[in-house]
């Protein structure tokens, strides 16, 4: 869902239902600032694995590969800031994804 969206940034809100996954994606002309507002989830951040909860923060920065799942049957709700000088959704280069959309810039 976007939520706000002016020169050189956009604001979103990512819900990632229990149990499920975005692609592993990354973006070759923006870099991604995360703040968890529900849930609980498992973050790939390059070669880390970690967990995040209500609260806490990410940085995604250019070029980094990423993903995010959420855990133990609830919903994973993330306010997603864009920054870059292009934010357009075909700068997603993803390498896997549970839908279908493989597709590499």
């Amino acid at each position: 869902m976007n939520l706000d969206r002016g020169d050189g940034h956009q604001v979103k809100k990512l819900l990632i239902r229990s149990g499920r996954r975005i692609s592993l994606q990354r973006h070759h002309h923006r870099c991604e600032h995360w703040v968890v507002v529900g849930g609980r989830g498992l973050v790939r951040l390059g070669n880390e694995t970690f967990t995040l909860s209500r609260g806490d923060t990410l940085f995604v920065p250019l070029g980094i590969i990423h993903r995010a799942e959420a855990l133990d049957g609830a919903d994973l709700e993330i306010i997603e800031v864009q920054r870059g000088d292009d934010l357009r959704e075909d700068d997603i280069e993803r390498f896997d994804d549970d839908f279908g959309r493989v597709i590499r810039s």
